[in-house]
């Protein structure tokens, strides 16, 4: 792991690997860029490819602030002192939300935008069928303030459908996505919950100007893939993929053909 001190002292963590034009890869909710293991070496052999942990994520620091523009803030400061000018962005998730709001801050720097299983609304309204209950999401954090470790388990559970992949596979995943991470800052994981709650970003879509790639798996139970559809259809010219047969992360289920679409919109 590398450190940057930001200016308030805290460390940001990232990973990097590779030579080339730089992809910098934004992870999600509760989890750290060790999720992005396999990706960093196989992109690595074409890209720089960097990876940071998100503010109270894997081995960064916690701050009070977990909201969108806080993380960007964080990412944006990464960006500035290793001297990236213009990169493509990736995110999954909560860190594709960031990534949209980082596009926006930063339109002259980023050059392509990747989407994974991202939402620009987390929560279901009258007008937004494609989210999760608001009180499924508040039940989600009460359970985190009563049993931790045990509630991020039973959600990490939630990103593979039913026989999406083997058993030997899941335990593959566990031990160098979350195993060889760290696991999220209590305040941090509740705070970024509530942003995961309140933001709605659709009215933003339309600001992104760089080429994108929305990409999201048909049997996602986190994001229902209507998420990214609307996404899509959002950002002009935005380029839709849905993978049959896939949860809410691609790139564990399916690593060899995603990463055969990430080179191929990144070439």
């Amino acid at each position: 792991m590398n450190t940057l001190t930001l200016a308030d002292g805290r460390a940001l963590a990232y990973r990097e690997t590779g030579h080339g034009r730089p992809l910098l890869l934004l992870h999600g909710w509760s989890l750290s860029s060790a999720a992005f293991s396999e990706l960093l070496t196989e992109l690595g052999r074409e890209f720089r490819v960097i990876a940071p942990d998100l503010r109270g994520h894997g081995f960064s620091a916690a701050a009070q602030g977990c909201g969108l523009d806080d993380f960007a803030a964080d990412l944006h400061a990464l960006i500035t002192a290793m001297d990236l000018d213009r990169l493509a962005l990736g995110g999954w998730s909560l860190g594709g939300q960031v990534a949209l709001r980082l596009a926006q801050a930063l339109p002259e720097r980023i050059e392509r935008l990747l989407l994974i299983a991202t939402t620009p609304r987390f929560v279901s309204a009258e007008d937004w069928p494609h989210g999760l209950p608001v009180g499924q999401v508040r039940s989600l954090g009460r359970n985190l303030q009563r049993a931790f470790e045990k509630t991020l388990g039973e959600f990490f559970n939630l990103l593979f459908g039913a026989d999406e992949i083997s058993s030997d596979r899941y335990r593959q995943i566990l031990g160098f996505a979350v195993r060889a991470g760290r696991l999220p800052h209590p305040d941090t994981a509740l705070g970024a919950l509530d942003t995961l709650r309140d933001v709605d970003l659709r009215g933003e879509l339309t600001a992104i100007g760089c080429p994108t790639l929305v990409l999201h798996g048909r049997e996602d139970r986190i994001i229902p893939p209507g998420a990214g559809r609307f996404v899509a259809q959002a950002i002009a010219g935005a380029r839709w993929c849905e993978m049959p047969g896939v949860g809410h992360a691609p790139f564990f289920s399916r690593p060899a053909q995603t990463l055969d679409l990430f080179r191929e919109f990144l070439s």
